[in-house]
């Protein structure tokens, strides 16, 4: 999937496109034989066949690259997410769906490099939220807010909810890579029972 969500027009703006996923592509590449730390710019140059001037165009460091391919991944993900929410019939069902919809994501996004790491090296978080990020939040937010009014979901602060949600999504997500083999169904019933336990203790939203 191209890195920008709209199509691009003219010989220069295709050639911008091009190298940008190219340098993703390697990067995915590199970060699985190497592993991040270890890995370089110059070892993401190499594999790319550009000129190092050509990457700088576009990413300051590793660092940037690996946020942008986060962010392709929550690109591609959003969608995935929107169509657990229509597909649910009431907050339980969701939960459960969209949690299993992204670890089974995650796995088969990942499973050309991460698994080629060894078990348990973990990879940075990415600091802030961009604008992709801030979708998937904004879809999760959306849905609580409806099974609430709906009477479906507990009456607590949707902010905090869908920023619980995504956490523990997260950070049980990058356990669940660090293992061999990787375990989509025991990670999924895992974060489930921790959203669906935790919401019943919850206060009531003061909105």
């Amino acid at each position: 999937m191209s890195e920008v969500a709209y199509l691009p027009t003219g010989k220069r703006e295709l050639t911008k496109v091009a190298n940008r996923q190219a340098i993703l592509d390697a990067a995915r590449e590199v970060f699985g034989e190497l592993g991040y730390e270890t890995s370089t710019v110059r070892d993401i140059i190499r594999r790319t066949g550009l000129a190092a001037g050509t990457f700088y165009n576009y990413y300051r460091s590793k660092e940037e690259v690996y946020v942008a391919l986060s962010d392709e991944g929550a690109r591609q993900f959003a969608p995935l997410l929107k169509a657990q929410r229509a597909q649910s019939a009431n907050w339980e069902e969701f939960v459960h769906a969209a949690i299993e919809a992204y670890f089974l994501f995650l796995g088969d996004a990942h499973k050309s490099w991460l698994a080629r790491r060894p078990p348990g090296e973990l990879y940075p978080h990415v600091h802030g939220e961009t604008p992709e990020m801030a979708a998937v939040f904004n879809e999760v937010r959306e849905a609580i807010v409806d099974e609430i009014a709906r009477g479906g979901a507990p009456d607590a602060d949707p902010d905090y909810v869908a920023a619980a949600c995504i956490a523990i999504a997260r950070e049980v997500g990058e356990k669940m890579l660090a293992r061999r083999p990787i375990d989509t169904k025991g990670a999924t019933e895992f974060a489930v029972a921790m959203i669906q336990g935790g919401l019943q203790s919850l206060p009531k939203s003061k909105a």
